[in-house]
């Protein structure tokens, strides 16, 4: 598409969304220590360059709220609490692999779990940023009906990151999905406004206007391909960069 990209500039501090999803192989369940083993070295890659990260992780990988209150034996608000004690399950497993590595990182929780993490505060979040600590977000935002995308973009605001990184299986927004229409063509830069007219699955309605009020940029990028979180934090154009329109573009 032809819509014109904004530059990135150099990057200070980023916020990582990652889903469940990403911690097992496609169509899989649980964590696969393989796939959990490739994000922590990309982070660490990514981070090695001096920029701050902050990362959101899923949880669909370990339940998915919606589904079990769908099923109509579970209330809603009680699926989605579920839903969040799974992001706290993989927050953990990337530490301890973080670790690993060499990366000190902290997890930080919006329900209070004090035994396994911190929790949420913005103050102290931003000092362990500052230290060159990897702060991991989970429990969503402690509040049910509300997704991890729209948690993501709240914690971007707060923690006044420059860019929101939606992690993806495919390589940025197209017109249509490209796994069944082949005629799919890829937008290299969107604005809000026209995703939420288009009704494009980049994130759920909430975050997206979230992300047009506080004018925060969200970049859609296959994180799969080994180097790319790396390569988008050094301000590569890969992927689909979707901004607040009227911003200018140099």
């Amino acid at each position: 598409m032809t819509t014109p990209r904004p530059a990135m500039g150099s990057l200070r501090r980023v916020l990582l969304k990652l889903s469940g999803e990403a911690f097992c192989r496609p169509g899989g369940f649980g964590i696969d220590t393989q796939e959990l083993r490739v994000i922590a070295e990309e982070i660490k890659s990514a981070a090695a360059g001096g920029v701050q990260m902050a990362v959101v992780v899923g949880g669909g990988n370990i339940i998915r709220g919606s589904r079990l209150a769908a099923s109509g034996d579970v209330a809603q608000a009680t699926a989605d609490y579920m839903g969040m004690l799974g992001t706290v399950i993989n927050g953990l497993a990337l530490k301890e692999n973080l670790a690993g590595l060499g990366v000190e990182s902290r997890v930080m929780s919006a329900l209070e779990i004090r035994s396994v993490a911190e929790p949420f505060i913005r103050g102290r979040a931003i000092r362990h940023l500052e230290k060159g600590r990897v702060v991991i977000l989970v429990a969503g935002t402690g509040n049910p009906f509300f997704t991890t995308d729209t948690c993501a973009a709240l914690r971007a605001t707060e923690l006044d990151c420059q860019v929101l990184l939606k992690a993806t299986k495919v390589d940025g927004v197209y017109t249509a999905d490209p796994q069944k229409d082949a005629s799919a063509t890829r937008f290299e830069a969107l604005t809000f406004a026209e995703a939420l007219s288009r009704e494009l699955a980049v994130m759920d309605m909430t975050a997206l206007a979230m992300c047009q009020e506080r004018n925060l940029r969200v970049l859609v990028f296959d994180f799969k391909q080994r180097g790319n979180i790396r390569r988008v934090v050094a301000g590569e154009p890969l992927g689909t960069l979707l901004y607040r329109a009227g911003e200018s573009v140099s």
